[in-house]
């Protein structure tokens, strides 16, 4: 159902073609009513013998044919909308357009007209979406339908057994159409199964021409439910990951990142509900509950930013959406934050490695030299006298405890002695075993 001023000008071959898309609307809508008549007359009323058992099976029919011609009739009757006039070019800037005389002209004339415009989306070469004969910029996931004569956002595919495009406005319908016309199906192939066998066997209590009826009514059933499984189960899929039919054909270009069929998943959950909404209680009814405007959808850029700051990943949490992929890539901005240190100060840190600032104060403290102690001269002496070989004795060896509680009370360092006070019996240590000037053991 495109916009009346984008559709063709009314010709009596137009209006022909017309009448002609109507035709595959017309024979469902006849198969149903066909199959309403065959189970409702022929296999409840006038065949079945249990009075309650055919209630139960009235109602639960009833309520899935309800579900079913509902999802239907909205599939059908709703808009694929109208593009706002801030996507429209004038014609002044279609005909410098036109008139460009090279690709990278008209890419920057398209670029500067669409630079407040909410696009991510790019062809080819890197330019901006343009359609020709709507003479807009495309939204990102719209498309332009020969058959509507218009873009459409979010476009699937134009299906003609609904006479419509099947797009943002009625994708959640469509999804629903095929999943309760699954479950009509096999509701009426289950319970016409029984009289289905009564038919071969020659007991089914029907006869002339309700006989058929029933018997076509399930073969019918049951060839709709198996055409209708396939379906169902892909276009479940393509919900689960967040990508129309059309994308899975032709991955969506980004101006970051470039084709990317997974461009827009967000999770199993989170794609759900962008169809479906937040609400559970319009998830199975065909009510409009659909995330986001249409014109611009969250990638799965933003959901890994927002993932990372915090647990929950809301839709409305993931701030513009337009914003994800127009400014670049995000550890662009990273490099450059803060210089490399690539001096070596420990032999066991990377030179790549960034020095945090909060190390500075104590490298500055090692830096500094030591305040003079007059103990220091006490124990250059005791390893003197350790390296010549003489003995030490306990009043030299060790620091007598009054002094150390007077280092205590004044805030000194202590030293502790780890020379012992034995004499070296037999050893010279300048000639076996000398020591080194840095107090390391020898090898």
């Amino acid at each position: 159902m495109g916009n009346d001023d984008h559709r063709r000008r009314k010709t009596p071959c137009g209006f022909c073609m017309a009448v002609f898309k109507w035709i595959p609307v017309l024979f469902i809508t006849a198969v149903i009513a066909w199959s309403y008549y065959a189970y409702v007359v022929e296999l409840c009323i006038r065949n079945s013998q249990n009075r309650i058992g055919m209630i139960f099976m009235l109602l639960f029919y009833h309520l899935f044919l309800t579900l079913f011609m509902w999802s239907y009739w909205r599939t059908i009757m709703t808009s694929v909308g109208r593009m706002p006039d801030q996507w429209r070019i004038p014609d002044e800037e279609v005909t410098r357009l036109f008139r460009a005389d090279s690709p990278d002209t008209q890419k920057r004339i398209l670029n500067n007209f669409a630079r407040d415009l909410p696009v991510t989306n790019r062809t080819m070469n890197g330019s901006v979406r343009f359609c020709e004969k709507c003479k807009i910029i495309k939204p990102d996931r719209a498309h332009h339908c020969s058959v509507c004569s218009c873009c459409v956002l979010k476009m699937d595919h134009h299906c003609p057994w609904v006479n419509n495009c099947v797009n943002f406005y009625n994708y959640k319908y469509f999804v629903l159409f095929l999943g309760y016309a699954l479950v009509y199906c096999l509701y009426v192939a289950f319970t016409a199964l029984h009289d289905f066998v009564d038919f071969w066997k020659g007991q089914l209590n029907a006869t002339g021409m309700g006989r058929f009826h029933i018997l076509f009514l399930f073969f019918i059933a049951l060839m709709f439910a198996i055409s209708l499984v396939s379906l169902f189960g892909y276009h479940i899929y393509l919900v689960l990951v967040n990508r129309t039919t059309l994308e899975s054909f032709r991955a969506p270009i980004f101006r970051v990142g470039g084709p990317d069929k997974n461009g827009y998943n967000l999770g199993r959950y989170a794609n759900f509900c962008e169809v479906f909404g937040d609400d559970w209680q319009y998830w199975f009814l065909p009510v409009f509950s659909s995330r986001g405007d249409g014109y611009s959808y969250p990638t799965s850029s933003d959901q890994s930013r927002v993932s990372t700051t915090s647990p929950v990943q809301r839709y409305d949490a993931m701030g513009d959406t337009a914003t994800s992929r127009l400014d670049g890539n995000p550890t662009d901005k990273l490099i450059g934050a803060s210089p490399l240190d690539t001096t070596n100060h420990h032999h066991n840190q990377s030179p790549h490695q960034v020095r945090s600032p909060s190390a500075q104060p104590i490298q500055q403290l090692q830096q500094q030299q030591a305040p003079p102690s007059p103990y220091l001269d006490e124990l250059e002496e005791r390893l003197e006298q350790v390296a010549n070989g003489q003995s030490l004795s306990s009043s030299t060896a060790v620091v007598k405890s009054s002094q150390q509680a007077e280092r205590e009370a004044n805030g000194a360092a202590v030293f502790i002695d780890m020379v012992g006070d034995h004499p070296l019996a037999g050893v010279d240590p300048a000639k076996d075993s000398p020591r080194p000037p840095n107090g390391d053991l020898p090898v």
